[in-house]
């Protein structure tokens, strides 16, 4: 089975002479920690493959005592996670470090026994880490297959039976009947010993793993000796791809993905190497351009979309879901440049964070500015807004002012750029490694350039949100409730001073640029409908919408109405993975997914009049027929891993979302029984009005006629980024993770109506 994928040659090397994996493969014990009371002992080893951890359970009958690297997100050295901060000493620091896992799998935190073996496992794990997202697309194919193979192959004695072959089918997602897995044995079967092994068993994985349309569109331009040429090549990147290149491209591509070195030579592009082109980043359907930095970051913070989180601090639901520093991370992590602090007064004079009046566990405020602090820019250097919702007394205002100031530093804005009164915002770029609050001020930003000193304390209107509950418990109520505010957190509002919203009338004439109001959804909405007023609005302002309170599982809404409004701060729960934000994923995954999306121009300049709902004729309309044939899909996972007969029926769904007029949805049928390689051959064709606001989702489910249908996985990206031509497409867990083998084969073309 060794001999079927050449790349595990190299991780069976690195095995074998790398110190930190072979102290990984030798295993050790490891504390692992839960709490002050649980606190034992594991042992934890790497298993052959070379992506598997074992480790020992208390519990015999446990199955989930391994999970795969391709589980990992990131291993943390030391005390990082809340665990180990609460529940280690300090002392223990270069003992301890945590496995965070992808999705709601919850974190691993360890202690080992020394430095060293604490060295050895980071070390080691970073590797594997590094070495499987270092795979393109078809060798991580390639290499979830062999381990299936391994797998299949219960004896490890490298050679595999007609039962091995059936349970290895049933492993990989296809459903056969015996006379079909029979008739393939037989064929491979050279030495009719009544096994596979060696050259057979590369044959069968060749049989298994060939790819018929990719065949077909290779063989039509495969014309030098039964190759691509450079120029042959070239022919396809222009006709079938609509890629505006030149030969010196082909080449590169050819010297790129041309694993055949005779075929290198000679400037030759074999079928694998095509293969490779197809499923790497310039053969998949987003545009490789798109995924650095590439729009102007130089204009106001008003003319972007900003990726934004609400109740920033909950892992779960709203009612007794856990608070967690994690929460902030892994949102900041994901690209949100917008996080909520909902502050309430906590013991021994220090400030918490949770959700009031629910039992949602808490949180330090200290604690959270921390992780702010150490992972604001790790995912992008584009500035990030603290959104603050202040209920604490003016002494623990007074804390959490001194907090910020001293965590953040330099970092936090707390005065406009330049030396004289700003009349528009700056842009992302000059705000670049700066963290700004948003809340209540008790007075207007031209104080910062006099002389003349303002009250230390008075009294602002309470912040949106909490305003908007105690008004649906006292109706009655004509005024809404006040709070003292502190002069020192009052004094590091900026750019994004919180005021009440009267009208859009009231807020051109008498709110400065940095004064911005918060929408509930349902308020949000009944303005969107007067699309043009609202996109104009947010020429001049910044909004933010957030869901209503009574979303009390942490559920989201639509955020594509609010973008067609021009709202830039569209604050979702990113702790629920939805449909919701998967569009948010996707709006968000160009421009180098760094949070920042520059709207269109037609929502950036006054002269226009865009309306989403109302569509008129104007620069936005730039129709497109888009046509879409879905031809296969590869690799698909199975949704019950533990029953063996479970096989997926998939089918897929493509869905465009943007203006009214251009809201639309197709599916093909479902292939019963096949998740390795289904083939539907289905075109659609969806009218385009509005290109700059459409995204477009990729959702593949398993149809259950008696039930509703089981999510799979799906990819969603804005028109703009799709590339013409024969493209793969990646899939996504619910929670945004790739799946690593699995993905879509289409032919996509954008064409001028």
């Amino acid at each position: 089975i060794n001999r079927v994928y050449c790349s595990d040659s190299h991780t069976q090397s690195a095995l074998e002479t790398d110190a930190d994996l072979q102290y990984l493969v030798t295993g050790g014990k490891l504390t692992k920690v839960k709490s002050n009371s649980w606190k034992k002992k594991r042992f934890f080893q790497l298993q052959d493959d070379g992506e598997t951890i074992w480790h020992e359970s208390q519990k015999a009958l446990k199955r989930n005592n391994t999970f795969s690297i391709n589980d990992v997100e990131s291993v943390r050295r030391g005390r990082q996670s809340e665990v180990l901060q609460k529940f280690t000493d300090s002392s223990m620091e270069d003992l301890c470090f945590s496995i965070i896992f992808k999705g709601k799998r919850n974190t691993l935190d360890l202690v080992a026994s020394s430095p060293e073996d604490a060295k050895h496992w980071v070390t080691g794990l970073e590797k594997l880490i590094a070495s499987m997202q270092n795979l393109n697309t078809q060798q991580k194919s390639e290499h979830w297959i062999i381990s299936r193979m391994r797998r299949a192959d219960k004896n490890r004695d490298n050679v595999m039976t007609l039962k091995e072959v059936k349970h290895f089918l049933h492993d990989i997602n296809i459903e056969v009947n015996d006379m079909y897995a029979a008739k393939l044995f037989e064929a491979c079967d050279i030495s009719k010993s009544g096994a596979l092994e060696g050259e057979e068993i590369k044959h069968f994985y060749e049989l298994l793993t060939a790819r018929e349309e990719i065949e077909v569109i290779y063989g039509k331009y495969a014309l030098t000796a039964g190759q691509m040429s450079a120029s042959n090549l070239l022919d396809f990147l222009q006709k079938e791809q609509r890629e505006a290149v030149s030969l010196d491209y082909a080449l590169m591509l050819i010297e790129k993905y041309e694993p055949d070195s005779a075929a290198k030579q000679k400037k030759q592009m074999s079928r694998d190497g095509f293969l490779r082109y197809l499923t790497s980043a310039e053969g998949t359907v987003f545009n490789p351009a798109h995924k650095e930095v590439y729009q102007d970051m130089r204009q106001p913070l008003n003319n972007y979309f900003i990726s934004s989180s609400h109740n920033t601090y909950l892992m779960e639901d709203q009612l007794k879901g856990p608070s967690s520093t994690e929460a902030y991370i892994r949102a900041l992590t994901k690209g949100c440049r917008c996080v909520e602090l909902d502050c309430w007064d906590g013991p021994n004079g220090e400030p918490l964070i949770y959700h009031g009046h629910t039992l949602t566990s808490k949180v330090l405020f200290k604690d959270v500015i921390k992780a702010i602090r150490d992972y604001a820019f790790r995912t992008s250097e584009y500035p990030v807004i603290l959104s603050l919702e202040n209920h604490c007394s003016v002494e623990q205002q007074k804390v959490m002012a001194k907090h910020m100031t001293s965590i953040l530093g330099t970092a936090l804005l707390t005065r406009p750029l330049g030396k004289k009164m700003p009349t528009t915002f700056p842009g992302p770029e000059e705000l670049k490694g700066r963290i700004l609050v948003k809340g209540k001020r008790l007075n207007k930003l031209d104080v910062v350039f006099e002389d003349n000193s303002s009250v230390d304390v008075d009294s602002v209107s309470e912040e949106d949100e909490s305003a908007e509950a105690k008004e649906g418990e006292q109706k009655a109520k004509a005024k809404k409730s006040k709070i003292k505010l502190a002069k020192e957190l009052s004094d590091l509002v900026v750019y994004c001073k919180s005021v009440h919203f009267n009208s859009f009338e009231h807020s051109k004439e008498k709110q400065a640029f940095y004064e911005m109001a918060s929408f509930k959804e349902s308020k949000a909405k009944q303005l969107a409908e007067h699309s043009a007023e609202f996109v104009h609005h947010n020429i001049d302002k910044l909004s933010r919408i957030y869901p209503a309170g009574s979303r009390t599982d942490s559920s989201n809404y639509n955020p594509v109405q609010m973008w067609n409004s021009g709202c830039q701060i569209v604050a979702l729960n990113f702790q629920t993975p939805c449909k919701q934000m998967d569009l948010n994923q996707g709006r968000f995954l160009p421009n180098g997914k760094c949070g920042y999306i520059l709207k269109p121009h037609f929502m950036r300049i006054p002269d226009f009049n865009f309306d989403a709902c109302n569509l008129t004729s104007g620069r936005w309309l730039r129709k497109k027929n888009l046509h879409i044939m879905v031809i296969s899909a590869q690799q698909l996972p199975k949704l019950n891993k533990d029953k063996v007969s479970s096989i997926v029926d998939p089918f897929v769904r493509v869905e465009i979302h943007g203006v009214t007029a251009d809201k639309s949805s197709a599916q093909t049928a479902h292939i019963n029984n096949n998740g390795f390689n289904p083939m539907w051959n289905k075109t659609f064709v969806f009218a385009i009005n509005v290109p700059e606001l459409a995204i477009v989702r990729f959702v593949v489910e398993d149809y259950d006629p008696a039930s509703a249908n089981d999510f799979i996985g799906q990819y969603t990206l804005p028109f703009t980024s799709i590339q013409n031509g024969y493209r793969h497409i990646p899939l996504l867990t619910k929670c945004g993770n790739v799946i690593p083998s699995a993905g879509l084969f289409v032919h996509i073309m954008a064409l001028d109506d």
